[in-house]
């Protein structure tokens, strides 16, 4: 029998991250597990424009992110969902495997933004980055996807 405890579900606030979550809460719901949200701020590239008048830093990204993440554990939890939370500075795919590795997690469910041709090869696709690396099952949320419909919705 798969025994699945604990589910990761990376969040960067888009719709498909959005639909993600609500895949992670109807895991988590039947099989009694409990969910581990985590935003990844991306580092700022050495290049910035330091003409701009305000330059938003990681820390200050870090912090909002982590209010964001908060309303959304606090939805999860009124559904009944145990639900921890963790932002980090890095990069995503990297950041991802090593949280679910830290975490001792038994699923990761994650949104894909499903690019293609030229942009996927240029800036890569976290999805793909950590199907490969990833220890534990991963499931992959396409923004095209079936979402689930729920009595309270």
């Amino acid at each position: 029998m798969i025994t699945i405890d604990k589910i990761l579900c990376p969040v960067d606030f888009s719709d498909v991250s959005g639909k993600s979550i609500r895949y992670a809460r109807e895991f988590a719901t039947g099989m009694g597990a409990s969910l581990h949200l985590l935003n990844v701020v991306e580092p700022r590239p050495m290049a910035v424009d330091m003409s701009l008048s305000y330059v938003p830093l990681e820390e200050d990204l870090e912090k909002a992110a982590r209010e964001d993440l908060e309303e959304i554990a606090e939805a999860e939890r009124e559904h009944g969902v145990g639900v921890s939370l963790d932002v980090r500075i890095g990069s995503p795919s990297d950041i991802i495997i090593e949280v679910a590795a830290e975490e001792g997690v038994s699923l990761i469910i994650l949104g894909s933004h499903g690019k293609t041709g030229l942009s996927r090869l240029l800036m890569g696709s976290v999805a793909e980055s950590v199907v490969r690396k990833a220890k534990c099952p991963v499931l992959i949320v396409k923004a095209e996807e079936k979402d689930f419909v729920s009595d309270d919705e």
